[in-house]
Formats: C-alpha cells, sequence, structure tokens
C-alpha cells in the first residue's frame, strides 16, 4: 500500500508545520523564558556551590592534561584559555552565590524585576565584591567563544590532515 505523502491527512506535513510554526510563534510574542530558577532551601544552593567546584575541578584536569601531553597547536591552547577562564568564572560565581548570604534582601532593590537589581547604599566592601561576581557573564562569554576558536581550530586541522 503506498501513501501519498502530499495528502492533508499526512500528520508529518502538520508536524513540519508545527515545528516551523512554533519558534517563529515564541519569537513574535515572548512571555517569560524561565531561565532562572530558584534553589530550595538549604539544599539546592549545598548542589549547585559543590557543582561550580566540580566543574572547576574538571577543567582544571582538562587544562592539565593537555598542557601534560604536549599537543601541538592553537586549537589546544584554545582549549587551554577556554578552561582557565571559566575556571575563573566558577570561582566569581561561587564567591557570588557565597556573599550573596551576607548581603540582607532589603539591601537590594529589585523595582522592575530580577534583571534591574540595584545595591542600595551604602556601599560596604561586601556589596562592592558582591556586584563585581554578578558581572560573571565578563568571563563566561569569552570563554564559550574560546571554546568556539578552538573547536573549529581543531575541526579545520584535522579535515586538512584527512585530505592530504
Amino acid at each position: 500500500m503506498a501513501y501519498n505523502l502530499v495528502s492533508p491527512m499526512n500528520p508529518l506535513k502538520n508536524l513540519n508545520a508545527l515545528a516551523l510554526f512554533l519558534p517563529v510563534a515564541l519569537l513574535l510574542a515572548p512571555d517569560q523564558a524561565w531561565a532562572l530558577q530558584s534553589h530550595g532551601e538549604p539544599e539546592g544552593i549545598y548542589v549547585h556551590q559543590m557543582a561550580h567546584i566540580f566543574y572547576a575541578a574538571a577543567l582544571g584536569y582538562l587544562f592539565w592534561d593537555v598542557g601534560r601531553n604536549a599537543f601541538p597547536g592553537k586549537g589546544w591552547r584554545y582549549l587551554q584559555t577556554f578552561c582557565a577562564l571559566m575556571i575563573l568564572w566558577n570561582v566569581v560565581a561561587f564567591s557570588g552565590h557565597w556573599l550573596g548570604f551576607h548581603i540582607d534582601n532589603s539591601e537590594i532593590m529589585r523595582s522592575s524585576g530580577y534583571f534591574s537589581s540595584q545595591i542600595m547604599g551604602p556601599i560596604s566592601g561586601v556589596k562592592l565584591i558582591y556586584f563585581c561576581a554578578t558581572l560573571d557573564h565578563l568571563l563566561s562569554v569569552p570563554a564559550l567563544f574560546f571554546l568556539f576558536l578552538s573547536l573549529r581550530t581543531l575541526y579545520r586541522s584535522s579535515d586538512k590532515a584527512e585530505t592530504e
């Protein structure tokens, strides 16, 4: 029995239309991203902090192993740069989470939600370091760029080696 693929009753055609419509609808009418997850007290933050430690340790091992094996090429150096920046990011994020417990919620004004938070005066050393720790994207974004450079360089070098 042969199926007509252009039939209006074809469920695959409807699924393809939905797969195209849904992302467009979400882009044109965004509501809440729900990208932030608050952790339950106190176990959630403990697990989150341990994840920062384990992630930094894994990146430290990768950094060490790439250097120990003395892999040649820029791609491996880019990978080590990614590891170093992400280790720093983990230290900054861990510190920011920890300092968040030393700042009272009344000292942070959230007039328009989480993304428009402002630290109330007077500014102390803890508040200043906490503010700097909230700028962790200044480490993570360049780190991901170095990961991209690493993967692209390694791909191109392997592709070149296969064609020769």
